[in-house]
């Protein structure tokens, strides 16, 4: 029997691209695709139940598992706080998962969102940066679907980290070729290695530099350096099939430059707005002559963040 005392709440978090280049593990924008999640707090023993559609109907992990949850337990803990019974999870989302459009940063955020809200708290949106960065170990797609916009994160102590929008120059736009196979993030760790020689350490921290003037001012000389990694990207670009075809398309069809989105698998042209639709097509083609598909979408920056409210979303999906 249910108890009579029944609350809801939803969430909806924005999907992000990270590094952006020679930003590892520091930049990263929000972008336009969505997970919202809905839930309702019973106030009787009821187990936890977590529904998911959309990208994540495939997934079949146990709710220990999901990282909705594991943000959700995550906050609780941080506040020093019991895990409420009785909690019901509705989650739906078009954003990809493992694909590099930080589908995992958006449910811990979301997550970490719900608990704040559920036990009535007033974390701020450093302190939920810093929780849904403990589970992804890095704050770079946790911050942006976390503020909307492009952001700069800093580690400043073990686990706590300063953000800092960056003001994206609005002729920029973001050219995203999606393609139908997955690179998991723990494959794309581990083919990294564990140093790098000095001098390329120096030249990495010099393009990250310049990734943060060349969003702003769209600089094309000081940009395109920027999105030609030389840290990360050099030794992930073998688990991307048609990798060095597509970002020479979209090179060559007038893109700034093109890269991994966050460890991939897809790939991202950074261009001016008026010749990305050119681009899109031209890479798209490029990995269809390569025999892969892929989706393909063009969006500036999304100003957005994530937003919670009471919830009617689960009453409409999972109870009509």
């Amino acid at each position: 029997m249910r108890g009579f005392s029944v609350r809801e709440f939803s969430v909806r978090v924005p999907a992000s691209t990270s590094n952006l280049g020679a930003g590892f593990d520091a930049v990263g924008m929000a972008i336009d695709r969505w997970l919202t999640v809905g839930a309702r707090i019973h106030s009787d023993e009821s187990p936890v139940v977590v529904t998911r559609e959309g990208t994540l109907a495939r997934l079949n992990c146990a709710y220990a598992d999901d990282l909705i949850w594991r943000g959700f337990v995550a906050t609780c803990g941080a506040l020093d706080r019991p895990v409420p019974n009785g909690v019901e999870i509705f989650a739906s989302s078009d954003i990809p998962v493992a694909r590099g459009l930080g589908s995992s940063a958006a449910a811990a955020v979301a997550g970490a969102l719900l608990a704040n809200a559920v036990l009535d708290r007033d974390l701020d949106h450093a302190a939920i940066i810093d929780i849904a960065a403990s589970l992804e170990g890095h704050p770079d797609n946790v911050a942006p679907s976390t503020l909307g916009g492009a952001v700069l994160s800093v580690r400043t102590a073990p686990h706590h980290y300063r953000s800092t929008p960056i003001a994206v120059h609005p002729s920029l736009r973001f050219v995203f070729l999606v393609p139908d196979f997955e690179v998991r993030t723990s494959v794309a760790r581990a083919v990294l290695p564990a140093t790098v020689p000095y001098d390329v350490a120096v030249n990495a921290a010099g393009r990250a530099a310049a990734l943060i003037a060349g969003l702003q001012t769209a600089d094309a000389a000081i940009l395109g350096p920027a999105l030609d990694d030389v840290l990360h990207v050099p030794f992930r670009r073998s688990l991307i099939g048609g990798y060095d075809i597509v970002t020479t398309a979209a090179i060559d069809a007038g893109a700034i430059g093109a890269t991994l989105s966050g460890s991939g698998s897809s790939i991202v042209a950074v261009a001016r707005r008026d010749i990305a639709e050119r681009v899109r097509d031209a890479a798209q083609q490029a990995w269809r002559s390569a025999g892969v598909i892929a989706d393909a979408f063009v969006t500036a920056a999304e100003p957005r963040g994530a937003t919670i409210g009471t919830a009617q979303l689960y009453n409409e999906r999972v109870h009509t």
